[in-house]
């Protein structure tokens, strides 16, 4: 008895198992779909009473990849898919057609410095050193579309560093934007499982001006960490202007809904230096980040 014989595998693959299945015969009863291996059913796996599973492998493909990929923490952008880069402002301000798109183009022109903020923080986040025994921290993470999101993978992109894009199945075209890594561009049925995925391993969050999306995600963080679900991490907070004009965080406190306290949870910044600054120093007592 050999210590070959005692480790080798003993049943066949399911991968190999699968292959035979698609050469069989042509029968009545082969070509039914109740003869389908169940894991190669794709009409079984949509089936309504089948969501727990499909819960479960959204949050188990993302989780094994970037487990292979040695991806121990992320840093997390969240921002708007309207934003555009500096060099489009002009365009879009002169292809309004009404007073009202002219003003809609300008706000959203004003907001372009974000777009090189949010790429020049990715630069710097993107190269914090892998450890020696390889893993990798700080890995840039967005939902994987356009503006905010194209301008984090883009700067984590413009050092030569992999990054994570997020994207979500929706009714009109998403697709990932051009600087995900191709092997950690994941796409998401149920918004529960990308958000989760978003805070699994986020060791620190950059917030841009955004919309609902942006709202969402920001607020279940803030949610998260005030109900002590979650360790605080630095949640990074661009556009003061722009978040005091839409939400009015301090009525908030004194309405007494939540405490002042709370508001300690966010941390203003305007520039990619401030930012990664505020997360040195949130982070300067800790010990090395490692793997595991």
């Amino acid at each position: 008895m050999t210590k070959k014989e005692i480790e080798e595998r003993k049943f066949r693959p399911a991968r190999e198992e699968a292959n035979d299945a698609r050469k069989q015969a042509g029968t009545p009863q082969t070509q039914s779909s109740a003869y389908k291996l169940a894991f190669q059913d794709t009409e079984f796996l949509l089936r309504e009473d089948l969501r727990p599973i499909r819960f479960q492998l959204e949050l188990l493909k993302p989780q094994l990849l970037m487990d292979e990929a040695k991806i121990e923490s992320t840093f997390v952008f969240y921002g708007s898919a309207r934003i555009p880069q500096p060099e489009e402002v002009q365009a879009r301000i002169d292809a309004a057609t009404t007073p009202q798109q002219r003003r809609i183009a300008e706000n959203l022109g004003r907001k372009a410095v974000y777009y090189d903020e949010a790429r020049k923080l990715a630069g710097i986040a993107a190269q914090y050193p892998v450890n020696a025994a390889g893993c990798r921290h700080f890995v840039v993470c967005s939902g994987g579309g356009p503006s905010i999101m194209e301008a984090a993978n883009r700067g984590a992109a413009d050092v030569g560093q992999t990054t994570i894009g997020m994207n979500i199945v929706l009714p009109h075209e998403q697709a990932p934007n051009r600087f995900v890594t191709p092997e950690l561009s994941f796409q998401f049925h149920y918004f529960a499982l990308r958000k989760m995925h978003f805070l699994l391993r986020a060791r620190a969050l950059a917030v841009f001006p955004g919309g609902f999306g942006t709202f969402d995600e920001m607020f279940e963080l803030l949610t998260l960490i005030q109900t002590g679900k979650m360790k605080p991490i630095p949640i990074l907070l661009f556009g003061r202007d722009f978040w005091n004009r839409v939400v009015d965080f301090e009525a908030l406190a004194d309405e007494g809904v939540i405490s002042h306290t709370d508001l300690n949870l966010l941390t203003w910044v305007e520039s990619a230096e401030d930012a990664w600054t505020a997360v040195q120093t949130f982070y300067q007592d800790s010990e090395p980040l490692g793997c595991g």
